[in-house]
C-alpha cells in the first residue's frame, strides 16, 4: 500500500485516522459557464441544488479546462497531467485504433498550412489514478456515468474502481436518456420511460448507503447534458412556456436535461445529509468543457455561452470555461466565491491531498489548491489550454493553444502565420470577455511575455501537435477556401480570371464545397471551359446526411467534347436532398483544363458559383 501523508501534516483537516474524509466528484458533461444559474447567466435554466451545494463552500468563477472537449478534460482529471503532456487531445476513445503516442506528420497537401495530427485514444495504464491511489490508501471507489477513456483494459474496473455502472465506453448514453436504451454488458431500465440521469442518481444513493461506515471515493460523472438531446416530455413541455424567442438559450430540451441533472445533484445532496455524511465528505462539482452551441434541438442549437465567445470543440473561452463549486466543509467558507485559477487536472494532487495520500513523485501540471480552498491567495501565475485539432464548427479555429495571466489570454494558433510561424492573438478579458479585440500590437510586451510562457509550457510537456507544412502553396489553399480542391495529382492555378486545372493522370478530378448548400430538386452544372485533350465529364456529388458521400448511381455524365476549344456545357443532375459537395471528373488523358466559370443553376436562377 503506498504510504500516507503522516497526520501532522493534515492540521487543516480536524478528522482522526480512521475517519478520513468522503469524496464526491461530480462531473457534468457538456455543461458550459452559461447553463447554470450560479453566475446570472440564464434566466431559463433552473439549478437550485447546485445553487444549494455552493452555498456550501466555494463558487470558483475562473474555472478552466485544459481542453475543449471530454476525453482529455477526463484524462486530466485522474492523472493530474495536461492533455498536452499525455497527447490525449481528442474524444476518439470509443474507436480503433488504440493509440498509445501522440504523433504528427511531416507534410500534408499544399492547400494545408499544416500537417496532420494523431491524438492518443485510451488512458495509458502507464499513469498512476486518482481512482488507483485513492484506493490503494482505504478508499471504496465507485465510477457512475460516462467515463469515455476507453473499454476494457482501460475502463474504470482496470483503473482503480471497485464498481462502474453501467461499464459503458461510448460518449453518451446508449441510445437515449429515457429508456428504452442500448447499453451492454445486461444493464437496463428498472422501469419503462426510466432517465439515465435518475438511475444513476439512485446508483448513487445506493452506494452511498452501503458504504457510509468507511472512506469512499464516488465518481459520478452525469451523462448530461451531451447529445442525444432528450429529455422527460413534462419537464420539455414545463419548460416551452419560458422559451424567449429572442434569447439564444431558447431550447426546452435543452432546459430539460438541465433541470433532470440538477435534481440528481439534490438527490446526492439528500442522501449525504440523511446519513450524517456532510460534516466529512468533500463535494467537488464541474464540467468537462463548455456548452454544446453547434448541434440542432428544436430547431435552435442546445445552448449558448453568451456572453462568452464559441463554445465545446474550440479554444475560445466559451469552450474551456466551466461552472465549478468545491465544498470541503472544514476548510471552505460557506457561500464563498474565488477568483483564482481552477483547472480541471489541479482535482488531483488536491483530492490526494485531502485524502492523506502521497502525490506521486512525477511530472504533474495541477496544483493542490488547499490554500485556496482556505481563503488564502495562492501563487499561481498562468494557465494554459492545449487544442491541436480544428472541429469545423462555427467560431472554429486551427489547431491552437492559450496562456492565461490576470486578466490576459494569448491565445496562439499554431502555424497559422506568415511562413509558418504561430499567429499570437491577445485578448483582456476583463474589458472584452468575448475576445472581439485583438490587442497583440498594441501590447507587445504582454504578448511577448505570455508567448514566452506557452513557449516554455509547450517544451516542458513535451506537446506533440501539427507542424508546419513544408509543401504548403498559397494559391492552392486560396482555391481551397473558395471551395474548389484539385484531387489525385493534379493542380489548380489561376490569371487573369481564368483557372487553370493540370492533371499529371488522366481523369482528373476536382472537388467543390458548396456554401451555401443548394436545395434539392432538379438542378445543373455550367461550365465554360477548354480541354487539352476529347474527353467526357462525370458529375457526382454528395447529399447531406446520405453516407458514404459519392454513389455510383448519383453519377451524370456528359457528351464527348472536343479539345482545345472554349466551350460551354451544362449537365443536369436531380439530388433528393441537399446537396454540399459535387466532384467532376475530367475524363480525358492527362493534361490541362482552362476553366472560365463554373455554376450550379436551379430553374435558370445561379444558386452558386465561382469565379476566378
Amino acid at each position: 500500500m503506498r504510504f500516507l501523508i503522516p497526520l501532522l501534516a493534515l492540521a487543516t483537516l480536524s478528522l482522526s485516522a480512521g475517519d478520513r474524509p468522503n469524496i464526491i466528484l461530480i462531473l457534468a458533461d457538456d455543461l458550459g459557464w452559461s447553463d447554470t444559474t450560479l453566475y446570472g447567466q440564464t434566466s431559463l435554466y433552473e439549478t437550485p441544488n447546485l445553487e444549494r451545494l455552493a452555498k456550501r463552500g466555494m463558487t470558483f468563477t475562473r474555472a478552466y479546462t485544459p481542453n475543449p472537449l471530454c476525453s482529455p478534460t477526463r484524462s486530466s482529471i485522474l492523472t493530474g497531467k495536461h492533455p498536452a503532456r499525455t497527447g490525449l487531445t481528442a474524444p476518439n476513445c470509443h474507436v480503433p485504433p488504440i493509440i498509445l503516442k501522440a504523433t504528427s506528420e511531416k507534410t500534408a497537401a499544399p492547400d494545408r498550412k499544416i500537417t496532420g495530427y494523431t491524438s492518443v485514444s485510451r488512458l495509458d495504464p502507464q499513469y498512476e489514478t486518482l481512482g488507483e491511489l485513492l484506493k490503494e490508501g482505504g478508499y471504496t471507489t465507485a465510477h457512475l456515468g460516462k467515463w469515455h477513456l476507453g473499454a476494457p483494459p482501460y475502463s474504470p474496473l482496470e483503473n482503480g474502481f471497485d464498481i462502474d455502472i453501467p461499464h459503458h465506453a461510448g460518449p453518451g448514453p446508449a441510445g437515449s436518456f429515457v429508456a428504452p436504451w442500448k447499453f451492454k454488458h445486461g444493464f437496463k431500465e428498472k422501469y419503462p420511460g426510466e432517465h439515465i440521469e435518475d438511475r444513476m442518481g439512485d446508483e448513487a444513493v445506493a452506494f452511498l448507503e452501503a458504504h457510509r461506515d468507511e472512506p469512499f471515493f464516488l465518481n459520478y460523472w452525469q451523462f448530461s447534458v451531451h447529445a442525444p438531446f432528450d429529455a422527460k416530455a413534462d419537464l420539455i413541455e414545463s419548460y416551452r412556456g419560458k422559451i424567449d424567442p429572442d434569447d439564444e438559450q431558447r431550447s426546452p430540451t435543452y432546459a430539460a436535461m438541465v433541470h433532470s441533472l440538477d435534481e440528481n445533484v439534490g438527490k446526492v445532496l439528500d442522501t449525504v445529509d440523511r446519513l450524517g455524511l456532510a460534516e466529512k465528505t468533500v463535494i467537488i462539482f464541474t464540467s468537462d468543457n463548455g456548452g454544446n452551441m453547434y448541434n440542432e434541438v428544436d430547431n435552435t442549437t442546445p445552448t449558448s455561452n453568451r456572453p462568452l465567445r464559441g463554445g465545446k470543440g474550440n479554444n475560445w473561452d466559451g469552450g474551456v470555461r466551466v461552472p465549478t463549486v468545491a465544498v470541503v466543509p472544514w476548510m471552505t467558507e460557506a457561500g464563498s466565491t474565488s477568483d483564482q485559477w481552477f483547472v480541471s487536472q489541479d482535482l488531483y494532487p488536491t483530492l490526494l491531498e485531502l485524502a492523506g495520500i502521497a502525490i506521486p513523485e512525477t511530472p504533474l501540471d495541477g496544483i493542490s489548491l488547499i490554500p485556496t480552498l482556505e481563503g488564502k491567495k495562492q501563487d499561481r501565475e498562468t494557465i494554459f489550454t492545449f487544442f491541436p485539432h480544428s472541429t469545423g464548427v462555427p467560431d472554429t479555429l486551427p489547431p491552437s493553444a492559450a496562456a492565461y495571466e490576470g486578466d490576459w489570454k494569448l491565445l496562439r494558433l499554431l502555424h497559422d502565420g506568415e511562413n509558418g510561424a504561430h499567429r499570437d492573438l491577445l485578448f483582456d478579458l476583463n474589458a472584452d470577455i468575448g475576445e472581439r479585440e485583438d490587442l497583440a500590437e498594441t501590447m507587445p510586451e504582454v504578448t511577448a511575455d505570455l508567448a514566452a510562457r506557452l513557449d516554455a509550457f509547450l517544451a516542458d510537456t513535451g506537446a506533440v501537435h501539427p507542424r508546419a507544412n513544408p509543401d504548403f502553396d498559397p494559391e492552392a489553399a486560396a482555391f481551397t477556401e473558395l471551395g474548389l480542391k484539385p484531387l489525385k495529382n493534379a493542380s489548380l492555378s489561376a490569371k487573369e480570371g481564368i483557372a487553370t486545372f493540370v492533371s499529371g493522370k488522366a481523369n482528373g478530378m476536382i472537388e467543390l464545397t458548396l456554401k451555401p448548400n443548394p436545395s434539392p430538386g432538379e438542378l445543373k452544372l455550367h461550365l465554360k471551359f477548354h480541354p487539352s485533350a476529347p474527353g467526357r465529364i462525370d458529375l457526382r456529388w454528395a447529399e447531406k446526411g446520405i453516407k458514404p458521400r459519392y454513389y455510383r448511381d448519383r453519377l451524370e455524365r456528359s457528351g464527348q467534347y472536343p479539345a482545345n476549344q472554349w466551350q460551354t456545357l451544362e449537365i443536369p443532375f436531380t439530388p433528393s436532398n441537399a446537396i454540399n459537395h459535387l466532384r467532376v471528373d475530367f475524363i480525358q488523358p492527362a493534361g490541362e483544363v482552362k476553366i472560365d466559370e463554373i455554376q450550379v443553376i436551379n430553374d435558370g436562377e445561379v444558386v452558386w458559383e465561382q469565379g476566378f
